[in-house]
């Protein structure tokens, strides 16, 4: 069903400093790409508050400016249950931060959350690993993932929305 108001997505991990601010510089340098930034609304968040204010993880900031992408401007905070009633999509980079969206989620909003992953089924992972703790080469496998669900979900979201 196409509409006139703006199409809202909502990319979540745990503490919004890595996983999820990558995949919002990603899908907004997509929606740029194509000319439709206008037409969607996008945001990240976390599941916990650990660095509500802070920018990305340097680590990310650095792996999305080397691919052309500049995140410095998203700054963390903490999921909330009226963003359920926001967002069109509420999406999760994996099956913990999941479960805790869906403790959440009120009553009647359920099909607005999922898997960011589920965007990109030929991927062999269905979950985006989270790089915290790991090396470079975690943060470019993450990248990599985000791009593909990345591109998916604006498929997705073509046929439902735009």
């Amino acid at each position: 069903m196409k509409r006139e108001t703006k199409a809202r997505v909502l990319f979540v991990c745990m503490g919004n400093i890595c996983r999820s601010p990558t995949a919002h510089g990603v899908f907004r340098q997509l929606l740029r790409a194509r000319g439709l930034e206008q037409l969607v609304e996008i945001d990240s968040a976390g599941t916990h508050a650990y660095h509500a204010g802070e920018r990305p993880d340097q680590r990310a900031s650095d792996t999305a400016r080397a691919r052309g992408i500049d995140i410095r401007d998203l700054r963390a905070r903490c999921v909330e249950a009226d963003d359920f009633e926001r967002f069109d999509y509420v999406l999760a980079m994996d099956q913990d931060n999941y479960a805790h969206l869906a403790a959440l989620c009120p009553p009647g909003l359920e099909s607005r959350l999922g898997l960011f992953m589920d965007f990109a089924p030929d991927y062999p992972q269905r979950e985006v690993p989270d790089p915290y703790y790991g090396g470079r080469r975690g943060f470019d496998q993450v990248f990599d993932m985000v791009e593909a669900a990345a591109r998916g979900l604006l498929e997705d979201l073509n046929a439902r929305f735009l």
